[in-house]
């Protein structure tokens, strides 16, 4: 088994935090992690790849172990998340590489797909949504926050955050509760009770539709370029449905798509599955 390294990469005034594993000269994938939690959430899916390729999992701006300035004196915005992975990726000399991007993951990943399409050897989705379709109906608060960003409607937003919601909505919906570890949403809710972790995280939600902005450009990225692409969705998912998914189909029309029985936070229940989807898809599409 590959021992995993746990490293620090400055990038501007950013200190980030990242987990590495595999051979050196192996090829790479890079995992973004999604909304609310950290490269943590691949601490299962890291051994059962490393063997073959060299895994960096960093902890975006906002999240987990990396140190970023505080509100106000560094941009909390989808843009921002971006410019940062694109600099850490330079500084620790990344040119070609797969990418797993999962829910905030997902826009923070396709930015850099975008910016440098000639390094990105292939896409895995797991739950990172790039399509209207792949919406549910439980996104009004939001919503409603995107159209209007007054006091009111960012408070509406904060019960996404709580404890509660990170435990029983976000990682509890879908998932068998026998099969689900208590240490990734507990460590979820202890990053989120840290000082001003709350308004940081509104400030992206606000942000959020910078995303969906986006989504006709990330589509005539797939269109142009033709990333290999593996979904692996789970279909219980409460915010990202399956149609989005299948919606990948449109404009990649080679896309596999595996949908789970499982939640938003597959990997927390179905890491061997998922492993076995990523390394028979990698072994093809990275030959």
């Amino acid at each position: 088994m590959s021992t995993i390294h746990y490293r620090k990469q400055k990038v501007g005034a950013v200190e980030v935090f990242y987990r590495e594993a595999g051979p050196v000269d192996a090829p790479v994938l890079l995992l973004l992690h999604g909304f609310p939690t950290s490269s943590h959430m691949f601490r299962n899916l890291i051994p059962q790849l490393a063997d073959r390729y060299r895994v960096i999992a960093p902890d975006l701006p906002g999240f987990g172990q990396t140190k970023a300035p505080p509100r106000g004196q560094f941009p909390y915005s989808f843009d921002a998340l971006a410019d940062t992975i694109v600099g850490f990726v330079d500084a620790i000399g990344l040119t070609r590489y797969a990418l797993y991007i999962f829910d905030y993951g997902a826009p923070t990943g396709l930015r850099l797909a975008m910016k440098h399409p000639e390094r990105v050897a292939a896409i895995i989705s797991q739950n990172g949504n790039a399509y209207l379709d792949g919406f549910s109906d439980e996104w009004g608060s939001w919503q409603a926050y995107w159209r209007d960003p007054s006091e009111a409607n960012r408070e509406a937003c904060r019960p996404s955050l709580a404890p509660d919601t990170i435990r029983n909505w976000q990682y509890g919906t879908g998932a068998d509760p026998a099969l689900l570890p208590p240490d990734g949403y507990e460590l979820d809710i202890a990053y989120m009770a840290r000082p001003g972790a709350e308004e940081i995280q509104l400030d992206l939600i606000q942000d959020y539709r910078t995303n969906v902005a986006l989504y006709p450009d990330f589509q005539a990225y797939f269109r142009a370029h033709q990333p290999p692409l593996l979904a692996v969705w789970g279909k219980h998912d409460p915010a990202f449905i399956p149609a989005g998914a299948e919606a990948y189909k449109r404009d990649l029309p080679d896309a596999e798509v595996h949908l789970l029985d499982a939640g938003h936070f597959a990997l927390e229940t179905h890491h061997q599955e998922i492993a076995a989807y990523i390394r028979d898809f990698l072994a093809r599409k990275m030959a």
